[in-house]
């Protein structure tokens, strides 16, 4: 028995956002003091650094688990299934839903049981809950649904990344330029084809690295100070993922027993295009080798950075042929990793 990804689907905001629509924001360093340069000048640096052009964001009336529920829809049409026999919706977020104009969360119920309502499932055995993992919380839902089919809990699992991060962020803070919103769904089956997941690594660095992703005040110390946003202290994360996602790449392909020369595409989460190439490069540095050519597709160059969106989505684009010059063909093996808050890393050695 081996466990494949049999559909997948994804939801692409439409409310496009470019750097340059940032050049009315008044930028702060974290003391609150003036930042010394102006909004061009840091568009400029920011593209350079993170590769990031523009970004999506979701249209006011849309919340996380609506745009979740569409991806999960074209996911389940793509396996060509009957949603009444799922036996688990694991639902990847960060957030929960987030209304647009408030300042509260809302996971009462889970987004996972959202969506089971929206799709009007009726089967009770079909159990749906949230994971809060960070930017590789679609990973581990991956990681999580394979041992349940291994364990004869389930047959069919739908796994689900989405987010809405332009609800979180403060408008002062450069890094929110970032941040973008959305969702990507995949189905898993126990079946006989050849291939599927062949290994998996997870880890979680906590002793010193817990808080490097945190909630925290504005920048602009006029604003309520009961109000949080999201914040990173990206040196440290910059750092911290050169030293760890590529060793635990590493250990997850030579769990599989696959030589990194058959390695076809690395599916990697779209943080920061510059911390990306140097992860890849240190990847293959282990094995005294460089990346070839193409080895790492990206979307974040127009999609932005989707946190627990990002793996699923980028997969999704390039099975349907929406990403230039990149493709994913039966028998390939592909490599996924991830890092984010927690501070968590992951990684599956997959084979199409």
């Amino acid at each position: 028995m081996n466990i494949k990804i049999t559909g997948s689907g994804s939801y692409i905001p439409t409310e496009v956002v470019t750097n340059l629509d940032f050049a009315k924001h008044i930028f702060l360093n974290d003391d609150g003091t003036d930042f010394p340069h102006t909004n061009e000048i840091i568009a400029q640096k920011f593209l350079e650094i993170t590769g990031i052009e523009e970004r999506r964001y979701v249209t006011d009336n849309l919340l996380t688990s609506d745009i979740a529920t569409i991806a999960a829809k074209l996911a389940i049409e793509d396996a060509n299934l009957d949603p009444e026999t799922l036996d688990y919706i694991i639902f990847a977020h960060n957030f929960g839903n987030v209304k647009n104009g408030t300042i509260q969360t809302d996971i009462l119920p889970s987004l996972a049981t959202r969506v089971k309502h929206d799709l009007k499932i009726k089967n009770p055995k079909c159990v749906a809950y949230d994971i809060l993992f960070g930017c590789p919380g679609w990973v581990e839902g991956v990681i999580q649904a394979q041992a349940f089919i291994k364990a004869g809990m389930a047959k069919k699992c739908l796994v689900i990344g989405a987010e809405t991060l332009s609800r979180v962020v403060d408008r002062h803070d450069r890094d929110s330029m970032i941040y973008s919103d959305g969702a990507g769904a995949t189905i898993l089956e126990a079946t006989d084809e050849e291939g599927g997941i062949l290994a998996h690594e997870t880890a979680t660095f906590s002793f010193d690295e817990a808080y490097y992703l945190y909630f925290g005040n504005s920048f602009n110390d006029t604003h309520d100070p009961d109000v949080r946003y999201i914040k990173m202290q990206g040196r440290k994360i910059y750092e911290f993922a050169l030293s760890n996602v590529p060793k635990a790449m590493a250990e997850c392909l030579d769990k599989s027993g696959i030589d990194i020369s058959q390695v076809k595409k690395i599916l990697i989460h779209q943080a920061n295009e510059k911390m990306d190439e140097a992860i890849i490069q240190r990847f293959y540095r282990l094995y005294k080798q460089s990346p070839p050519e193409g080895i790492m597709p990206m979307s974040i160059h127009k999609l932005g950075n989707s946190s627990v969106a990002t793996v699923p989505t980028l997969y999704d684009l390039m099975i349907k042929g929406k990403i230039d010059n990149q493709e994913l063909n039966k028998g390939d093996v592909v490599l996924f990793a991830s890092v984010g808050s927690g501070m968590n890393i992951n990684a599956i050695v997959y084979k199409m």
